[in-house]
């Protein structure tokens, strides 16, 4: 197995003191030993989690890791944003991930989205080329989106406003993602577009997440675990056997990298990537 394929691990702030403590020390020193390129941390809906976020990320910092904090507008002004980039840089932070972003539920429909292409324009606008700029791409299409080839097009959108690279929701159809790649290739999309991958844990949580992101679960993976009930134990064992098996054929047919979303578990993670001799 290549040990060429970039690898990076994906964050939610934690919103108690003993789950960033746990995050911080046991988890990030587990998967630390995989040689991550970097850690990102998500931004909860309309910059619900912004200060768990920047804490957790200059947290990650200190520790002299790369990070890429997630930013998107949501219910915030210009001015909390170009706080936030300030921020950022003085820690010597150089990556984001620049994201439209979700509302938080309840808030009134008169409130407008800043779009990925307009926060990606901002970024460049007030800090030139300082951050390499990541931004979100759908191999199975967003769900509000209005037809496969406007999805790509908004992405070649966020691309021509300075995106230098895109990382995926998950998926577990490899066939959507290269198809997405040749699609994304027509339309003269030539920046990295990385393989976002999930590791499977808890069948009712995945259902859910997937449910509402439009992520496909093929039928044979939902019948094996649905046929697991609550043996959690066969569930995670099958669940890295699965995952494993993707992420080297993503590997050996030539995707730029994986970006595993961990859910702030280590060790599913770190077997696949032991796995895989990454």
């Amino acid at each position: 197995m290549s040990s060429k394929a970039a690898i990076s691990f994906e964050y939610f702030p934690p919103k108690t003191d003993a789950g960033r403590d746990k995050l911080l020390g046991e988890t990030t020193a587990a998967l630390q030993s995989a040689q991550p390129s970097y850690y990102s941390v998500t931004y909860g809906a309309g910059g619900s989690t912004r200060d768990n976020t920047r804490g957790t990320v200059l947290a990650l910092r200190e520790q002299g890791l790369d990070v890429a904090p997630h930013l998107s507008f949501g219910l915030d002004g210009e001015d909390t944003i170009l706080g936030l980039l300030k921020d950022y840089q003085q820690a010597g932070i150089n990556r984001l991930v620049a994201l439209r972003g979700d509302l938080p539920s309840g808030t009134g429909g008169g409130t407008r989205l800043v779009y990925a292409n307009e926060l990606v324009a901002f970024i460049r606008e007030h800090t030139g080329d300082h951050f390499h700029i990541e931004v979100a791409a759908y191999p199975e299409i967003h769900p509000q989106a209005e037809s496969y080839e406007s999805d790509i097009g908004y992405l070649k959108g966020k691309f021509d406003a300075g995106a230098d690279s895109a990382i995926t929701q998950y998926f577990y159809n490899v066939e959507a993602y290269f198809y997405f790649l040749d699609r994304c290739a027509a339309l003269g999309i030539d920046k990295p577009i990385y393989a976002g991958i999930m590791p499977i844990t808890n069948y009712a949580n995945l259902a859910r997440f997937s449910k509402n992101c439009g992520a496909e679960i093929p039928r044979w993976i939902r019948k094996r675990l649905e046929g697991y009930a609550d043996d959690t134990d066969s569930i995670r064992a099958f669940g890295v056997e699965v995952v494993t098996q993707l992420c080297q054929t993503l590997i050996e047919s030539g995707a730029p990298g994986i970006h595993f979303y961990t859910m702030n578990q280590a060790q599913p993670t770190l077997q696949i990537c032991t796995n895989l001799g990454l």
